[in-house]
């Protein structure tokens, strides 16, 4: 009943979505196939799962850490930035789970991704999903990230890319909500990545750095986005 009236709400909203022929997708964290519901404004169809509430970067990440045999509840501490509804209702109850969001009261810390205030080398794993397009001084954030991993610890990253370009887009005359929407397609971003996010990340991170993504027709199996991949940073395990 539950999904139905979130079909029913998703029709209300958005008809468009069912205009054309739909296919069933699975998501691989609750297990539920079936059609998939859009989200986002301008509206990714097909981007939700309307079981769980999962994002297409969720079932990413929840993708290759099976692939890898590294269920989240392996990890002793875990860091998550901006954290997601569905992330935190199955780790909250875990010791050693922490959240933390620039918003005081959104997270257990309080917390600018760019001021990461935990100490050296006190983290396994790291999570920020689309969160450094946001922060005006991205390097720093991963500096912070790379600094408060323990040797072998791992940070798991997404961000909005355009393959497209080669060089991130940064333009500090792009001031307003309106602008920042037009150039970077989200009023909330301070940035467009381009193919060199893996060498900027690496670089100021100091961290070994992994892109992963699934095979096409694994993509449209699982409601990925298309073309989206993950980044994996390894500390590198003391000698």
């Amino acid at each position: 009943m539950r999904i139905f009236l979130k079909m029913l709400e998703a029709q209300l909203r958005d008809p468009r979505q069912f205009s054309v022929p739909q296919t069933a997708r699975h998501c691989p964290i609750c297990g539920y196939e079936g059609v998939f519901l859009a989200l986002g404004t301008p509206p990714r169809w097909n981007g939700r799962c309307p079981s769980c509430g999962s994002r297409e970067r969720h079932r990413l990440i929840h993708l290759w850490l099976e692939q890898a045999g590294l269920p989240l509840e392996s990890f002793d501490t875990i860091l998550h930035f901006a954290p997601e509804k569905h992330v935190k209702r199955m780790l909250q109850d875990k010791p050693g789970y922490t959240t933390a969001d620039i918003v005081p009261g959104k997270a257990d810390l309080a917390m600018d991704i760019a001021e990461i205030t935990l100490p050296e080398a006190s983290v396994d794993l790291v999570i920020a999903n689309h969160v450094l397009e946001h922060v005006p001084d991205d390097r720093r954030a991963m500096a912070g990230i790379g600094r408060c991993l323990k040797p072998g610890g791992l940070a798991l990253i997404t961000v909005p890319q355009n393959w497209a370009r080669e060089e991130t887009y940064e333009n500090p005359a792009v001031t307003s909500e309106a602008e920042k929407f037009a150039h970077y397609d989200d009023s909330g971003h301070v940035r467009y990545y381009g193919r060199d996010f893996e060498a900027r990340f690496a670089a100021a991170s100091g961290l070994d750095v992994q892109v992963w993504r699934m095979p096409p027709e694994e993509e449209a199996r699982y409601g990925l986005y298309k073309g989206d991949v993950l980044f994996i940073g390894r500390k590198q395990a003391a000698s």
